[in-house]
């Protein structure tokens, strides 16, 4: 928060220079505020007068000192303001500044850390969306952790956010999910059937066969085609309820389930070819019809309509960010896919600007894979040969805690080793477990503290000045710096940066109790530090909260 109200200042004294005509009126103001590398050089620092000393012609150090000497009038914010090296504003904030944040943090309660970066924009946040060929594994539930989380803190954020599941509900891999229900029923009915090696070969299609031949015996009656036509369907709502079912269990619920079914029956494919047609966006060749993608620097241009009068998956995905734009009216959409969509991203970017968008409208993050330890081997995750990690058996083994935690570890585009004897752990090495007993002990101390007569903490009845040890200081300045996590998680939709912090937090704490007590003989010291320690309970909750884990107050 505070490098919010160093930037404040910084715009509120560039004004000043223009009025004093020490900076022209049309200055392009481009600066940094951030911690800098070496602690000594400040609690932040700002290349404002290097950045603004061409344009102006002045000397860098000179507009600093300028600058330095302006800031400094303001005592309750800066314990002192310096030049250093060629130009650079470092800036030592005041004691009293950090020793108001539990104050600040206790009269905004569950909101403090909200942002107003949405400003009530609309935004989609389409994520996991596996063809409902089988069950989830923990690749999906990796982008389920990440989407989710990211909708949540976009939500903190002002954004008024809609989650959305695409069901890829036609095309070839449907028939194929179809055409592998029928054959195993076929052979459940006592037919020896050669199975093709391109079909679903996990015991769950057994178990979809099994089913649907108690609920309809007689549907290997029907002429083939008719046969596949309804183990699909049937197939497609046993795995589609499961899909559903697990990822409630994961925390995860969706506003829309969209079907890729209902854009041909609302006729959107063709609506949204016709547009480009329109705009002579299309052409014909070789039998088939194509979009000019590399008119908005893809690589090359993309057929959307087969030889075969067959529309390409392509022209469903133009359709559906057609119907996204258009027809709902988003004012931002984040698409999550698995890494390997990585070279489909430009073609998607060039439908946008294609629309007449702006292709910063759409925003695609990429999660790389998961790999699976265990007793140090990794496991196969190959979808047809049924051999998969599924995410109910991680979330059976594990729990939803640690593994969504867990998934949030690393940067959604970093692959991610995921160490199952960890995850169980109840030490340190477990990063939720760390976090979470952080909390716990907090809950803890709240009890010890009622016994010892410290009802209910306050701020309005503390000297917090007494906050005055590094220990003190380091956990204040970590809970200022809470607001600006979610503000970047946000920005850079990096949710990851959320559980980063959580971790630093939780350590800080940690530390503290290593050096010192919070319940002592010295009451308005106690007092002072319950306050503190209610502070950082309460981020610590909000924090867990906004990644969908729980904050227990008990371990």
């Amino acid at each position: 928060m505070i490098a919010k109200l160093i930037e404040e200042e910084i715009l509120k004294e560039v004004s000043e220079a223009q009025k004093e005509g020490l900076l022209p009126s049309d200055i392009k103001l481009r600066f940094q505020v951030e911690p800098p590398k070496v602690k000594e050089h400040g609690d932040y620092a700002t290349n404002l007068a290097l950045s603004l000393a061409g344009q102006a012609g002045k000397n860098p150090r000179e507009l600093a000192q300028w600058f330095a000497e302006k800031f400094a009038t303001r005592g309750d914010l800066f314990e002192k303001v310096e030049v250093a090296g060629p130009g650079f504003i470092n800036f030592f904030i005041a004691k009293a500044y950090w020793q108001q944040v539990p104050r600040v943090i206790e009269a905004r309660g569950k909101d403090y850390g909200r942002v107003e970066v949405g400003g009530g924009r609309k935004v989609q946040v389409e994520f996991v969306s596996a063809n409902p060929t089988g069950p989830l594994h923990i690749g999906h539930g990796r982008g389920a952790a990440v989407g989710d989380t990211l909708s949540r803190l976009l939500s903190f954020a002002g954004f008024q956010v809609e989650k959305e599941y695409y069901v890829n509900d036609v095309g070839r891999q449907m028939k194929i999910l179809g055409r592998s229900v029928y054959l195993r029923a076929r052979e459940l009915a006592g037919e020896k059937i050669d199975f093709p090696e391109d079909h679903y070969r996990g015991e769950y299609i057994r178990e979809i066969a099994r089913d649907l031949l108690e609920k309809e015996p007689s549907f290997l009656d029907l002429p083939e085609e008719e046969a596949i036509e309804k183990a699909k369907d049937f197939a497609l709502q046993v795995i589609l309820s499961g899909i559903k079912k697990d990822l409630e269990d994961f925390g995860v619920t969706y506003d829309h389930w969209f079907s890729e079914k209902s854009l041909y029956e609302g006729n959107y494919v063709e609506k949204a070819l016709s547009f480009l047609k329109e705009k002579g966006l299309l052409y014909e060749k070789d039998g088939a019809v194509w979009f000019r993608a590399k008119d908005f620097g893809d690589e090359k241009d993309r057929v959307v309509i087969r030889a075969t009068g067959e529309p390409t998956y392509f022209a469903s995905d133009i359709a559906y960010h057609y119907h996204k734009f258009f027809v709902r009216n988003y004012d931002l959409v984040v698409d999550i896919w698995g890494a390997d969509h990585h070279g489909y991203v430009p073609r998607l970017k060039a439908v946008i600007q294609a629309f007449g968008l702006p292709k910063e409208k759409l925003e695609v993050l990429l999660i790389q894979m998961v790999n699976l330890l265990e007793g140090g081997k990794l496991k196969s995750m190959s979808t047809r040969a049924g051999e998969f990690v599924t995410l109910r058996e991680l979330l059976e083994e594990v729990g939803k805690d640690a593994t969504r935690f867990i998934f949030l570890t690393r940067r959604a585009d970093s692959p991610l080793d995921f160490d199952v004897e960890l995850a169980k752990k109840q030490s340190r090495e477990n990063p939720v477990y760390y976090v979470q007993y952080a909390h716990a002990r907090l809950a803890s101390l709240f009890r010890k503290a009622k016994e010892a007569g410290f009802e209910d903490p306050s701020a309005q009845g503390a000297d917090l000045a007494l906050l005055d040890t590094p220990e003190d200081f380091n956990l204040l300045k970590l809970l200022d710096y809470f607001p600006d996590t979610i503000e970047a998680c946000v920005t850079k939709l990096e949710p990851h940066l959320l559980t980063f912090y959580l971790l630093d937090l939780a350590t800080a704490l940690h530390d503290y109790y290593t050096k010192h007590r919070f319940l002592s003989e010295d009451q308005p010291r106690t007092r002072a530090r319950l306050v503190l320690a209610k502070a950082v309970k309460q981020v610590l909750a909000t924090g867990l909260e906004l990644l969908g884990v729980s904050a227990p107050e008990r371990m």
